[in-house]
Order: C-alpha cells, then sequence, then structure tokens
C-alpha cells in the first residue's frame, strides 16, 4: 500500500465532500420516499448512469464472474447500510448522522485487535479508541443534543452502519483487486437496487415532493454513482485502512449543511463530543501519526471466504 500522494488527498478530499452531503440529501428525501424507497432510486439510477459504460468496456462481464463477493460488497457497503441510514434519518438529525458514521476507523480497530493485528494495541491506539467511544456516550446522553430515548435505537443503527463501513473495503482490495471497479459497482448497484425494488413500491404511498425528489436524483448521482468510482480510486491508491479515513472529514460537512440547511441545533453535548469523537478516530486509526505506516498485504482472510 501507498501512502497520501497529490492524488490520494484530492480522492480523499472529494470523498469527504461526495459521502458528507448524503445525511443531508436523506433527511429531505424521508419526508417523501420510505427508507426502502430511497436504497431503490439512489442504486438504481446509480447503476443505469454506469451500466453503458460497463458493458461496453466488458467491466460488467467481469465482475460477473466474481458475482459472490460483488453481491457481498452490495450487501455490506449499499444494501445494509443505505437502509439503516434512512430508517434512523427519521428520528435523528442529519449532522448527528454523519458525525456517529465517523466512528468507522473505531471499528477498523476493534477488527484489528480480533485479527491479532498488534499495532492496534498500541498505548495511544487504545486511548483513541476508548475516547472515541468517550465520545459518542458523551454525544448521545448528553444535554441538548436532541437524542431521546426513542431515537437510541436509530444511534445503534448508525454505529451498525459504521461497522458495515469498516468492512467493506477489505473485500474490495482482498477479493475485487482484480476485477474493474466500474464492473463490481455497476452490478452491486443493480442486484441492490432490483432486490429493493418490491419493497419500494409497496411502501410508497404519498406523492414525493419536488425537493425530495432533487434529493434522491442527486444521492443516486452524486453520492452513488460518482463517489463509488471515487471510493474504489481511494482504495486501490491509499489501501483500504487508510481510506475510510476520509470519515473524518464527513462529519463537518453534514453538521454544517444540517445547520445551515435544516435549522439544526448543536447543543453542548454535541459541541464537546464531535472533536473529541474525532480526535479518537484519528489516534486509533492511525497511533498519532501524521504520515501513516506502509502496510504490508496481509494474508488472504479466511472469514471472508464464502
Amino acid at each position: 500500500m501507498t501512502g497520501f500522494t497529490r492524488r490520494g488527498w484530492l480522492l480523499f478530499a472529494a470523498m469527504g465532500l461526495l459521502w458528507g452531503i448524503p445525511y443531508l440529501l436523506i433527511k429531505i428525501a424521508v419526508d417523501s420516499f420510505s427508507p426502502p424507497a430511497i436504497v431503490a432510486g439512489r442504486t438504481l439510477i446509480g447503476a443505469l448512469l454506469l451500466l453503458p459504460f460497463a458493458i461496453r468496456s466488458g467491466a460488467l462481464k467481469q465482475a460477473a464472474k466474481k458475482w459472490p463477493w460483488v453481491l457481498a460488497f452490495g450487501l455490506i457497503e449499499m444494501a445494509g447500510p443505505f437502509l439503516l441510514l434512512g430508517h434512523a434519518e427519521q428520528s435523528l438529525p442529519s449532522g448527528l448522522t454523519g458525525l456517529l458514521v465517523a466512528t468507522v476507523p473505531l471499528f477498523a480497530t476493534l477488527i484489528a485487535l480480533g485479527g491479532g493485528d498488534r499495532a492496534a494495541l498500541r498505548p495511544v491506539r487504545i486511548l483513541g479508541l476508548l475516547l472515541g467511544l468517550g465520545g459518542v456516550a458523551l454525544i448521545v446522553l448528553g444535554p441538548g443534543v436532541g437524542v431521546t430515548d426513542g431515537a437510541l435505537f436509530a444511534v445503534g443503527e448508525v454505529l451498525l452502519v459504521a461497522l458495515l463501513y469498516a468492512i467493506a473495503p477489505f473485500i474490495v482490495a482482498r477479493k475485487l483487486a482484480d476485477v474493474p471497479s466500474m464492473g463490481s459497482i455497476c452490478l452491486a448497484l443493480l442486484i441492490v437496487g432490483i432486490g429493493y425494488l418490491p419493497a419500494a413500491i409497496l411502501t410508497t404511498h404519498t406523492v414525493p415532493t419536488a425537493p425530495s425528489i432533487v434529493s434522491l436524483v442527486l444521492l443516486g448521482v452524486l453520492c452513488t454513482a460518482v463517489a463509488f468510482l471515487v471510493f474504489f480510486a481511494l482504495i486501490a491508491q491509499v489501501g483500504p485502512v487508510n481510506a475510510p479515513l476520509f470519515t473524518y472529514i464527513n462529519p463537518i460537512v453534514a453538521l454544517v449543511l444540517g445547520v445551515i440547511v435544516m435549522g439544526e441545533h448543536l447543543g453542548p453535548g454535541l459541541l464537546i463530543g464531535a472533536p473529541i469523537v474525532l480526535v479518537g478516530c484519528w489516534l486509533a486509526a492511525t497511533g498519532g501519526r501524521l504520515r501513516p505506516r506502509p502496510v504490508t498485504p496481509e494474508p488472504e482472510d479466511a472469514t471472508l471466504t464464502p
């Protein structure tokens, strides 16, 4: 794995923006669309945009040869998280949702610990893990955050999303590295979109508003089709360990947009807890290093075999 080159930083910044916006768009879209309809809409829009290019280049055919891993990636990165986020944002502010997803590096550290990674046992990384978890607790339980008892389940849903997002890059790097990204993304989007289409139809009962329609289209074009192409390029550039670090930028974008566009409130628990979470995630993922260590390729993970 290489470090952050200029290209790596550009891809990193692009992902920070492209996946910082969805929380606002999802919050607007759920006013008219059910969570399954949002998943089906954004994935099918993204798939239809990419399909002509994937077919013409032969990438879709190559991806089909590894369809079990494409399916696994689609389930872990798209089907589960997209539905959970849509449901959670019926109860949570968009900015808080984005911040909770920033715990991805914490879960990546826990996964590394479970896999016997001794580097994950460094005191600084353990301190970061504890800080990050403490920051999340302060945000959820602290004053002025707006998380009621009824919304605690939604918080759990978002934290599950963070866990899934921590797993997905390893599938890409270890199992789909030799498959053109266009093919893997397009096939995964098609599978997820078609799978959710019946539920989307059955749960749609109202005429959608113009803002909800625009939000869903933007989710499909920018935050799905374009974002996944950038995401695969980022993984190829900096590796699956460093790729999720863009989640440090996402909550800043999400919080700012939530306050400006939706008028969401920043309570003291959120203002204090947010920096603690971000610092904790950074320490847990990097050990306090400004430049990440080169990581040698790991052997195939037996837990990822069919």
